[in-house]
């Protein structure tokens, strides 16, 4: 690898880091914000609770996403480091574009669409792992409408379970269990989106030689890393996104936060461990609208809701535009050979 390379190699593992403190800086909604909108945490309490779950996560659940991010989105002869590099700024550039209009997008969704746009300069549609793309797509749609399920039909259960209880009552008990249902969902939320840098970081080390590439292997030191990052990134927070998830799409109550909360985890723990990257963004929205449809479709705020699904819809390709054009850029300055 020539000096200009080694370096550009280390300035994208830099990005790799940068990339997941931002995802955690992003998608920090995910893991407090129906703590937060039922004000059973204060602000700083979840966050903390959530960045130490978010770095426990991928120690708890392995680290199948990361294979699939990996090696599973672009044929491995195209993940280059210059490739990899424009999909990370394709992903980064678009999480602070959608962070600027609190809009919760997929930060796992613009890391893809960035790894997917630099590879179609590189090499075209042969260089896209198809069946990858396909599984990425399909779960776009399912994973959103299984939070939404799971969190409605729970909803309804607990509303019939406790319907002669007094609401002071059950929102003593809820309050304590949404304690641990955030931890569930933080832990998941982690191990889910974390995997998904140390994917790239360990394509970047298999690109470079510095890892063998017969098998794909996640180095411990890249799962402290990413974990670290994307922790730091939830503790400092993206505010402007979690008062929309939290308060703006509709009112919860703490039963409520409950059962979105374990909604989204069971989603994001059943596609851990079949190694499917899906949206911690899309599982939780679903799940907090799933959650307040059960108590009465007029309590979610749907016009805020088409918004958001508007964002989720043209994450992938914005991300791959800005990471084509970046690509194009660093041809252009002589990296790209």
């Amino acid at each position: 690898m020539s000096s200009e390379l080694l370096i550009l190699a280390y300035g994208t593992i830099a990005a790799a880091l940068a990339f997941d403190f931002i995802n955690g800086f992003h998608d920090s909604a995910n893991a407090i914000a129906t703590v937060v909108g039922t004000r059973v945490l204060r602000p700083l309490q979840a966050v903390g609770v959530a960045a130490i779950g978010n770095f426990a996560g991928p120690f708890i659940f392995g680290t199948a996403i990361a294979a699939t991010v990996g090696k599973g989105i672009i044929q491995p002869e195209f993940s280059t480091v210059p490739v990899i590099l424009a999909g990370l700024v394709g992903a980064i550039l678009w999480d602070v574009i959608t962070w600027y209009f609190g809009l919760p997008s997929s930060s796992s969704h613009a890391l893809i669409g960035g790894l997917i746009g630099s590879a179609l300069i590189a090499g075209g549609l042969q260089a896209i792992v198809s069946e990858g793309v396909e599984k990425v797509l399909i779960f776009m749609v399912i994973s959103p409408t299984l939070g939404f399920v799971i969190a409605y039909v729970f909803t309804i259960l607990l509303m019939y379970f406790f319907r002669h209880s007094s609401s002071r009552n059950v929102s003593s008990i809820f309050g304590r269990l949404q304690i641990g249902s955030s931890i569930f969902y933080s832990l998941t939320h982690g191990s889910n989106d974390g995997q998904k840098t140390m994917g790239v970081i360990t394509a970047l080390l298999i690109a470079g030689g510095l890892l063998d590439s017969s098998s794909f292997h996640v180095p411990i030191a890249v799962i402290l890393a990413a974990a670290g990052a994307i922790a730091l990134g939830t503790f400092f927070g993206g505010w402007r996104i979690v008062k929309t998830m939290a308060f703006k799409l509709t009112n919860l109550k703490p039963y409520q936060g409950f059962c979105a909360e374990t909604a989204g985890g069971a989603v994001l723990t059943s596609m851990a461990w079949l190694g499917i990257p899906v949206s911690t963004t899309h599982s939780i929205a679903g799940a907090i609208m799933g959650t307040g449809t059960a108590n009465r479709i007029s309590a979610v705020r749907w016009g805020l809701g088409k918004r958001i699904i508007y964002a989720w819809i043209i994450t992938i390709p914005a991300s791959a535009s800005i990471a084509a054009l970046t690509l194009l850029l660093i041809k252009t300055i002589g990296f790209a050979r």
